[in-house]
């Protein structure tokens, strides 16, 4: 699904010389790499603060800490993500109310988290998913008549752009309270391990992120809050920032080859291609389409024999999962997640493809679909 090697093979000499950089400084925590990096991510997505640190998920819940949140506090989000959104929720002993999707965007629907909404929410966790923008204007309008926290979880469309209806342009994660990222090596922009990085306009946020971030620390060995260990290592802060200089070139090579995949299949009806967001850039994390009528497990089988690999993001849904099940949620409760979850598929989607591999992908998806007809 992503050939790093070939990417690493066109940078090879800056991503060793950056790593050998490193190693003869010794700098490996918090050295100067990270604060260049740091600074330039800012500068990158045109917001105050970054604050890097070990992962994605750790991300989110050092977000949720630095907020202040408390167990019992109700967080929405969707129902159709990756399990660490919820995760992190249920770690804290905080309660996470799952709402349905959009069929078409698969992104969060802002009906739905209205109707949510209770005397215990306090946050919202828009999910920018496979790579563009969740409903922002819609989600900040109820979290401000609400007087809730969002926390974007940006993971898989850094560098997505959201236009406001005022022609104000945003880049994903910077719109609400914080916003949240991963750096793991499929990403957008991935590093060699993992990574992630928290943002925010706000000075107080920023403050109780470092804090939060560093064992709870005002200055060292004063600890006013309860804290975690997660740092970005410097190792991995030296190959994101050759990687972010080529972020809008591997963005744009990953809309290439979405542009690609739906003229190929814009005749098949048997395939419904994503849609496009009319206020959000789309960075295609993954492309995801969603068969109809189609047997997905022997189209995953029959491409496989062609060395063609298709994943599945998500087959069940959170309220399903075994660890997330309760009673306020049961299946049918759902039906956009659980169709979505029944008939999605992704496609390679990488920075390295070329048109021969494209061809060749779109021709096996073609293939099958035409032997299973005739």
């Amino acid at each position: 699904m992503v050939d790093l090697v070939s990417q690493y093979e066109k940078m090879q000499d800056e991503i060793d010389e950056a790593i050998i950089s490193v190693v003869r400084s010794s700098a490996y925590i918090n050295g100067p790499e990270v604060k260049a990096f740091q600074a330039e991510l800012e500068a990158y997505l045109d917001v105050k603060h970054v604050i890097p640190c070990a992962n994605g998920t750790d991300a989110l819940q050092i977000a949720m800490m630095a907020l202040g949140l408390k167990p019992g506090d109700e967080v929405i989000t969707a129902n159709f993500t990756y399990v660490a959104t919820a995760e992190v929720i249920a770690l804290l002993g905080l309660t996470p109310v799952l709402v349905d999707v959009n069929p078409i965007t698969f992104n969060i629907e802002p009906e739905a988290i209205r109707k949510a909404i209770t005397p215990k929410t306090r946050a919202i966790v828009p999910v920018h998913l496979f790579g563009q923008c969740a409903p922002m204007e819609e989600i900040l309008e109820i979290a401000r008549e609400h007087g809730l926290f969002v926390i974007e979880d940006t993971a898989q469309a850094i560098g997505a752009e959201y236009t406001f209806s005022d022609g104000r342009v945003a880049k994903a994660g910077t719109m609400g309270d914080i916003g949240a990222t991963s750096f793991f090596p499929s990403k957008n922009l991935g590093c060699y391990g993992d990574g992630g990085a928290m943002f925010t306009q706000k000075d107080a946020y920023a403050d109780m992120l470092r804090s939060v971030a560093n064992h709870g620390q005002s200055r060292q060995y004063y600890h006013d809050n309860v804290g975690v260990n997660s740092r970005l290592d410097s190792i991995q802060a030296a190959i994101l920032r050759i990687k972010l200089r080529r972020l809008d070139e591997y963005n744009a090579a990953r809309q290439a080859t979405a542009a690609y995949y739906d003229k190929a299949f814009a005749e098949i009806e048997e395939i419904s291609c994503p849609a496009r967001c009319g206020n959000s850039t789309h960075v295609f994390h993954q492309y995801t389409m969603i068969l109809n009528g189609v047997d997905r497990d022997g189209l995953k089988e029959h491409l496989a024999q062609m060395g063609i690999p298709m994943m599945i993001y998500y087959p069940v849904p959170l309220h399903l999962q075994k660890a997330y099940r309760d009673e306020r949620y049961k299946q049918g409760d759902f039906p956009v997640t659980e169709m979505l979850c029944e008939r999605v598929a992704s496609l390679p989607m990488q920075t390295e493809l070329d048109e021969e591999q494209m061809e060749h992908i779109t021709w096996g998806v073609k293939s099958y679909l035409k032997a299973v007809h005739i």
